[in-house]
């Protein structure tokens, strides 16, 4: 059945119809079997929710995981329903980046309820051959290859290193062990076998310079140019796509993983990016370009999830950004600026008229009035320094 044109999937969901339906030609299909990864899941309970990148799913009795998975970064995140049904548990979520016919294999815990890797490796040789023999197959579902190319540019400058650095210990990104450190409950250096925190980078909400003047600290938090440059020089190794990679993390652990420690990651980097004003217009035009045209992609997907999906696509809540008028305020000054300037790269007017645009229709954002009340700015505000707190800091 792998090389007809049509490959139904998870005939042991709760409704009779397949969720979705894989039109495929009989080529494509076969090197998705030959060169596709795999996701195999034990003992996973029935009716539980399961998420693998744009899609969530309840699944049914014979439910076993993925096939014809594409290389590269994934998403896998998954929600225990209660004994009686009728409440599940917030989502725990990981990233998983398979080498071409990778198998990968994980067991329910139903003690810990969460997937869990297995500890004996013979065990785990034996089910990944099982799943190369094809002993699984008619219990995995092919992955949805029609979503893909919207989930690669969401994860486009997401690589390997981008995971060693920023995955939690275990792997496992969970909203209830951040509220757990939130608490004081647990001290980090005691992240135990699964934190569920990730290693964000941490970035400055302040420019603090001992030995400036007032002014001069002033125009350092209005322009936030250098301090750019000093997180990209000490945290990502002067690499523009190591910033824009942990970006797309925190999007996706934030929309996927309902991770909030990674939304206000997310929040920072996109509150950094655009306090800059000498940045985009000079040293780091290119890194901008790219920058304004991931924010776009990634607010787009998720506030309007692609509606050919029948599963259910995670999707961004808008009250999220219209209830903190932070990207308001600083887009608002960003476009001023890059509209203003007299020497624009064209691609960079391109990219930020589009995503201005989009906030403007999206969230019926007034981005050009001059009358644009500016009292309620929150933290990530520019911020004048007066004299007094320069000698603090002396």
């Amino acid at each position: 059945h792998f090389l007809s044109s049509s490959i139904f999937l998870f005939p042991a969901m709760e409704s009779q119809a397949p969720p979705y339906m894989l039109n495929i030609d009989s080529d494509q299909a076969l090197y998705l079997v030959k060169h596709g990864a795999s996701l195999l899941v034990l003992d996973f309970p029935q009716s539980n929710l399961f998420g693998f990148d744009l899609q969530m799913f309840s699944v049914g009795p014979y439910f076993m995981g993925f096939k014809m998975i594409p290389p590269g970064p994934h998403f896998i995140y998954y929600s225990a329903k209660s004994r009686h049904g009728n409440e599940s548990s917030p989502i725990t979520g990981f990233f998983i980046n398979p080498a071409p016919g990778e198998v990968i294999v994980r067991r329910w815990d139903a003690k810990e309820e969460r997937l869990v890797k297995l500890l004996d490796g013979t065990e785990e040789e034996r089910y990944q051959l099982a799943v190369k023999n094809f002993d699984f197959d008619c219990q995995l579902g092919a992955y949805d290859i029609h979503c893909y190319r919207v989930w690669k540019q969401l994860t486009a400058y997401i690589d390997s290193s981008t995971l060693e650095r920023l995955e939690p210990v275990g792997g496992d990104i969970s909203v209830i062990a951040e509220a757990t450190f939130a608490d004081g409950h647990t001290a980090p250096e005691d992240k135990g076998k699964s934190s569920g925190r990730c290693f964000y980078t941490s970035i400055p909400h302040l420019v603090k310079c001992p030995g400036v003047s007032g002014s001069e600290l002033t125009a350092l938090n209005v322009d936030k140019s250098v301090l750019l440059e000093t997180v990209l020089e000490q945290h990502y190794g002067c690499s523009e796509d190591a910033i824009l990679g942990e970006l797309q993390f925190s999007f996706v652990a934030f929309l996927m993983g309902q991770s909030l420690e990674s939304f206000g990651q997310w929040k920072a980097i996109v509150s950094l990016m655009l306090s800059c004003e000498a940045a985009p217009l000079r040293r780091r035009t290119q890194l901008f370009i790219k920058f304004l045209e991931l924010v776009y992609f990634e607010l787009k997907t998720g506030l309007k999830p692609d509606n050919t999906a029948n599963g259910d696509s995670p999707s961004l809540d808008a009250s999220w950004l219209l209830d903190d008028n932070f990207l308001q305020l600083l887009y608002k000054d960003f476009f001023l600026m890059v509209r203003e300037a007299q020497h624009v790269d064209g691609g960079l007017l391109k990219q930020a008229r589009r995503l201005k645009n989009f906030l403007e229709s999206s969230f019926s954002w007034v981005l050009e009035d001059e009358n644009f009340n500016i009292a309620n700015e929150n933290e990530y505000a520019p911020t004048v320094v007066e004299e007094a707190e320069i000698m603090e800091q002396v």
